[in-house]
């Protein structure tokens, strides 16, 4: 009964979001078809464009401005303490480990992803089409898993049991057959060995989606230019590298920058593997601990500005990076 009960106000939610829209917009063309033609021109796309702008605006804007002012706020968001927030979370240790195991996070897993992605795209692109179709497919279908569900199932990957049991984690059972021992994964952080399992789970994921914005990317280099490169004389090492690669960079960039966004903000993973336990906590996390298990609503947003801060850049960048690509269509 519940299920019915959501599934109809999901219906009724769809209805009303689309049929509300529909008829907004009629209504507002009908406003604008009553003015004079050339201020009817001048008119129509800012009433068309306002909603959209009103909605992102109250969505996003409002939050931000929100958030920044509660980070200048106390714990219960009662008094204002300036930039007491900041100085105690970037005076505190624990909190920078968690900047650097960041930023691990912001630096492998992008890379990582790319690296493998490309590597997948090349050697795909070599294989008879139903092969190549095969292959691409099952490198892409764990990118339908959530990261939650992803997490379930490398959980079941890193599990340990005692020594001298059956071992019913793949990577205890590898390693217990080679006359090893079973070890907790998990709460093995000597050289970050943990958060470096966690990452492999992200780029499980993110592989597949770069593979197939390179592989794209690959077949629309020119033949031609390959060509060329083979006449003098050049190996395939070196055409990859020296003809290939600088005429797919832009979108080897985009793919990095994509990834590196989703990375920064990664929660799920950490959260439901070791809750940010063994120095493998992320700044997404340590900010759902801080607002929901300490009950610090002043901490929480000045870490979740710290992200904001961090992220800018990048988008910046992407921003550019797809005005460039346009520009040279």
């Amino acid at each position: 009964m519940d299920m019915i009960i959501k599934l109809v106000n999901a219906l009724l939610a769809v209805i009303a979001g689309v049929g509300g829209a529909l008829i907004l917009y009629w209504f507002l063309n009908k406003v604008v078809e009553r003015l004079p033609n050339r201020t009817e021109d001048k008119v129509k796309p800012f009433v068309f464009i306002g909603p959209a702008v009103l909605l992102v605006s109250l969505f996003l804007l409002y939050p931000a401005i929100r958030t920044i002012l509660l980070s200048l706020a106390n714990a219960q968001s009662t008094a204002f303490v300036g930039l007491a927030n900041y100085s105690k979370l970037l005076g505190n240790g624990e909190f920078r480990g968690v900047l650097f195991n960041t930023l691990l996070w912001m630096i492998i897993v992008p890379t990582a992803a790319v690296a493998v992605g490309l590597l997948i795209a090349v050697l795909s692109d070599r294989m008879n089409p139903r092969g190549e179709k095969l292959a691409k497919t099952l490198i892409f279908m764990p990118m339908a898993i959530s990261l939650v569900g992803a997490s379930a199932i490398w959980s079941v990957i890193y599990q340990a049991a005692p020594k001298g049991s059956e071992q019913p984690g793949l990577l205890n059972a590898i390693v217990t057959a080679f006359g090893g021992d079973p070890q907790a994964w998990l709460q093995f952080n000597t050289a970050r060995i943990n958060s470096l399992l966690l990452m492999v789970i992200l780029i499980w994921l993110q592989t597949g989606f770069a593979m197939v914005l390179l592989s794209a990317a690959i077949k629309s280099v020119p033949e031609d230019t390959i060509e060329a490169g083979r006449i003098d004389g050049a190996s395939e090492v070196a055409i990859f590298f020296r003809i290939v690669v600088p005429q797919i960079w832009p979108t080897v960039i985009t793919v990095f920058v994509t990834v590196l966004l989703g990375t920064m903000k990664v929660f799920d993973i950490v959260n439901v593997m070791t809750n940010g336990s063994f120095n493998t906590d992320v700044i997404a996390n340590r900010f759902y601990t801080e607002l929901f298990t300490n009950g610090n609503a002043g901490n929480a947003a000045a870490i979740v500005v710290i992200l904001m801060i961090a992220i800018i850049p990048f988008m910046v960048y992407q921003v550019r990076q797809f005005r460039k690509q346009e520009a040279e269509r």
